[in-house]
Parts: C-alpha cells; structure tokens; sequence
C-alpha cells in the first residue's frame, strides 16, 4: 500500500468506485468505521488528489449510444501546432469518451460512442474534414467483458 492510503481507504475507494452515492453510514458499516471517520477519509482523499472527482456513469445504451469504438489514428505531423489542434478537435467532440497518446505503430487511440456504423462514420468525417491525418481505423467493440 501506498503511504498516502492504507488498507481501509482502499476498500472505501472500491466502495465508491462501486456507488459513489452510498451514505457514509453505508460505506462505515461495510468497512467497519464510524460514519465521522469514513468521512474523514473521503476528504483526506480528496484533498491529497487520491479521488479526483465523483462522477455519474451513463447508460449508453439508454442514450442511443450502443456502438463503442476504438480509433487508431496515425499522423505523419509530430508539431506542437498540429497537436493542439487535434486536442482541441478531439475534445469538442462529444462522442470521443477518450483520447490517448500511444507508443508503437498508432500515434493516438480514441474510445467513442455512437448509435450504429453511419453514425460512426459521422464521426470520422468531421474528424479528417478537421486535422490532416495519415491513418485511421476503427475496431467495433463486439461484447464488452470488463
């Protein structure tokens, strides 16, 4: 274990992983502290940057979204100019859930989601018509596992 969390933090951590709306009551109970001293532990984390932030995590599938897709992206451009504008392309793009710097034969790996392929293809329209590109390609997500 790190020095900043021990065991106890851990497990409240994978309780709030979990639900992040459980009472402290809750996660005191499952983890065997008083309610003040979960508390206390949340917000030493927060505070030392061990939980960034508390979010809500959507159904895609309830949002029309059911297509997930992994984009690999290949540039022949390695400026400072270049990859400002693809990170400003990348982050006003609402279906890109993820962007990536890779090492290896790709530059940038993408996680989107969208309803279905024409969708898709939407998507990777808007992006060549964006930023000057050398190679792209897509891997639809057949069955999430984990």
């Amino acid at each position: 274990m790190s020095e900043t969390y021990d065991a106890l933090d851990a497990k409240i951590l994978t309780l709030l992983q979990r639900d992040a709306t459980q009472s402290v009551d809750q996660m005191g109970e499952a983890v065997g502290l008083s309610r003040n001293a979960v508390w206390r532990r949340v917000k030493r984390l927060e505070e030392i940057g061990v939980i960034d932030r508390r979010v809500a995590v959507l159904n895609p599938d309830a949002l029309g979204l059911g297509l997930s897709v992994f984009i690999s992206v290949k540039t022949a451009q390695h400026d400072a100019a270049w990859a400002t504008a693809f990170l400003k392309t990348v982050r006003s793009m609402p279906e890109i859930l993820g962007a990536y710097r890779t090492a290896g034969e790709q530059d940038y790996l993408l996680h989107a989601r969208v309803l279905d392929v024409k969708a898709y293809d939407r998507l990777y329209q808007r992006l060549i018509a964006k930023v000057d590109l050398q190679d792209v390609s897509a891997s639809f997500v057949m069955e999430e596992l984990k």
